[in-house]
This record gives structure tokens, sequence and C-alpha cells, in this order.
């Protein structure tokens, strides 16, 4: 460990250079927050993007590769996560951005946890069988990365109900990317598809990329774009809770991600000839359209009972 403590700057200045260079589409939507939540948002990112970059040797979320030792990777990130929950400085900007994030807000360290817990998965070569497995998978690399950020945006970590609406939405961008990425994903050695559907349309376990089963892999990428549909909507729910900012960002990347996984559908069997994603033009079109939601977000998205088929995430400390 490193006793030289960094400046609070220093690593607000290496996560935004972290944000624009691992997702465009969050480094555009953190752009609407307050200057504070903004700053949190870009430190959050950090240390979600540094650890999934240590687990799966990418850099920043780019060429990622089979890697030998991942279960001691995990056990690194772990060690490390801990060390910055404790309010210890780390010596990795990214880990250090955590420090300064749970410090700032109250940050319940399960949800830390759970995240790196999503990592181990990745490093055992999990796979999910059912389909209750797949949203178990999406809450732990992304629906308590929701729950994390309604806390950056001053959300009460004792607010079940906004937490879950969070939640929901962290679960419909890992969807989106699950249906967008399968092709990625199979050529590292990774299939997040449960068994249970690729038994339903008779493909072979390992053999979904192949071109002739392309119109029935299309079926399940549609399946997955209206499940993701199902926990964005009603993730718009909790909105209302939010300042008209915070609202704002999480609106305009709804929107953008929602896209994402309404044009893999779209697409059908030839969704993965060239990778989808959005456009400049877009971007500005969903943050323009968010900003008029999110002014009516009272009206437009009350908040009505949550669907009880949409699969629930643990209770901290559960």
């Amino acid at each position: 460990m490193n006793d030289a403590r960094p400046t609070r700057d220093a690593i607000v200045a290496t996560a935004r250079e972290s944000i624009a260079r691992g997702s465009k589409s969050f480094a555009a939507a953190s752009m609407l927050f307050d200057p504070a939540t903004r700053q949190r948002a870009w430190l959050l990112y950090a240390w979600c993007r540094r650890c999934d970059d240590i687990v799966d040797g990418q850099d920043h979320g780019h060429a990622m590769s089979h890697v030998a030792d991942a279960p001691a990777r995990v056990a690194e990130v772990a060690a490390m996560t801990e060390v910055a929950m404790a309010g210890e400085v780390v010596g990795d900007p990214a880990f250090d951005a955590l420090r300064i994030v749970a410090a700032e807000t109250r940050m319940p360290p399960a949800f830390a946890r759970d995240l790196v817990a999503g990592f181990a998965l990745d490093a055992e070569e999990w796979r999910p069988r059912s389909e209750d497995d797949l949203y178990r998978y999406c809450y732990h690399v992304a629906g308590v990365v929701g729950c994390m950020m309604a806390v950056v945006m001053g959300v009460d970590p004792e607010d079940a109900e906004t937490l879950d609406r969070a939640c929901d939405l962290g679960i419909a961008f890992q969807l989106a990317n699950i249906a967008r990425d399968l092709c990625e994903d199979d050529i590292a050695g990774r299939c997040y598809l449960p068994d249970d559907w690729l038994t339903e349309i008779d493909v072979p376990p390992g053999e979904h990329m192949k071109p002739h089963y392309r119109p029935r892999l299309a079926m399940l990428a549609n399946r997955m774009a209206r499940r993701a549909a199902a926990f964005e909507a009603s993730a718009r729910e909790g909105t209302p809770a939010l300042s008209f900012r915070s609202a704002w960002a999480v609106l305009a990347a709804a929107g953008i991600y929602g896209a994402i996984g309404r044009e893999v559908a779209a697409r059908g069997e030839r969704a993965w000839d060239a990778r989808v994603s959005t456009t400049g033009a877009a971007k500005i079109g969903f943050i323009a359209r968010a900003g008029i939601e999110a002014l009516q977000r009272a009206r437009r998205y009350p908040r009505t009972v949550r669907d009880a088929d949409l699969w629930q995430r643990p209770r901290v400390g559960s």
C-alpha cells in the first residue's frame, strides 16, 4: 500500500479520463448531473471500470482476453476494495476513488462486495442455467451498480423501493449489453444465455454463434430485449424520487441503452454482423427528450406497485 495521499482533484481528473475512454454513453449522461454528483459518478465509474479491467485483462473495457489467474485477480480486487471501503489510502487512483465516494456518501459496503462477487462468477467461468440465474448475474455486475449510483445521487440507502428501481435500470442495461455482445463474449469463451433457453430452441452449448443458428438466436435476443424493456419501464418510475438533474441523467442513459437493446432485436439474425452502437446525434436526441421527461417525471412516471413478476434484488445483509 502507498502511504502518499493523492489529492481529490487528481483522483477526480483520472476518473474523468477513465469514463471518457471507457464509455461515451455514460460520459455523456454524466454531464447532466450537478457538479458534485457528476464527480462522484465519475469516481464510482472509475472503480467499477478498474475492477473489470483487472479481472478480465482489459484496457478500459477493450481487448478482453483470457487470464489464467482470474481467481487471484478477483482476490486482489476484493482486498483493495475492502481497504478503500475502510477509508484507507490504497495507492491505486480507481480504488482511492471508491474510498472518496464511500466517505462522502452513506454507501453500504455490501454493495461493493456484491459487485466483486459478480467478478468472481466470471472468474469461475460460471454460466447461467436458468433465467433466474441470468438475473442474479445481471444484479451482481450491473444492478448493484444502479443501487450504488442511486446512493451517489442522494437516495437514502434505507429507501428500498427507490433502490429497487435503480437496480432495475442496471439489469436493463446489462441485458442489452449481453444481447449486443454475444459474439464478443463467445470469442472470449463466455455465454450468458441461460442453458434452459438454449435447450428450448435446440441449440447445443457452445454452438449458439454458428451461422445456421442465427434465426433461433435472434429469437432469444428479441426475448432479452423485451425483458430489458420491462426492467427499464420499472426503473423510470423511480425517477420522481430524484432531483431534476439526476432524473435527467438517468432518463438519458435509459433512452440510450434502451435503444441498443431495441436495435439488436430489430436487426434480427444480422444483429452481430457489426456492433450495435448509438451515434452522437442520436445521443443528443435522447438527452433532449430526457430533459422533457425529467420535467414531467411525476406525471409521466407515477410510481405504481412494482411488477411482482420482475426479479427481486437481494436485500443488503441477506
